[in-house]
């Protein structure tokens, strides 16, 4: 078995050194792209945003859903969406309606009644967009 030369192995070394530094800056670029994203979600705070896993819970949570809302992060995230609506719409079964549409249509933009933690009403217009990864999957 062939061994390489020492400077075959330098210009090894060399090559994983670049490559491991090209390495590191794009994970520090990807770090600095989340934060700053977070920094903007967070930041809007007339307005809730937050995402929801393929089974309608809870994922993501923004300022603006805890002060519209009422829950903090820790009490809402893996809960079920539909406890944003009304007891009428969720026997109707509307929660489960506008996932099924915005999966159908790519997009479900409706209003109405929903509810916050201590129980008070208020109006909302809300917008659900799936999110799919490159290989398709919600």
């Amino acid at each position: 078995m062939a061994f390489p030369t020492p400077a075959a192995f330098r210009a090894l070394s060399e090559q994983a050194a670049i490559r491991e530094a090209e390495r590191n800056r794009a994970l520090e670029k990807l770090r600095q792209t989340q934060e700053t994203f977070r920094l903007l979600v967070n930041g809007v705070t007339d307005y809730a945003i937050f995402m929801l896993d393929p089974n309608g819970c809870v994922s993501t949570w923004n300022t603006g859903a805890e002060r519209l809302k009422g829950y903090s992060e820790k009490e809402i995230l893996h809960r079920h969406f539909s406890v944003f609506y009304t007891p009428e719409d969720r026997d109707a079964g509307l929660p489960a309606r506008v996932l099924e549409t915005a999966r159908r249509d790519g997009r479900y933009a409706g209003e109405g009644w929903r509810v916050r933690k201590d129980g008070t009403r208020f109006w909302a217009n809300i917008v659900v967009h799936p999110l799919y990864d490159r290989t398709g999957r919600l």
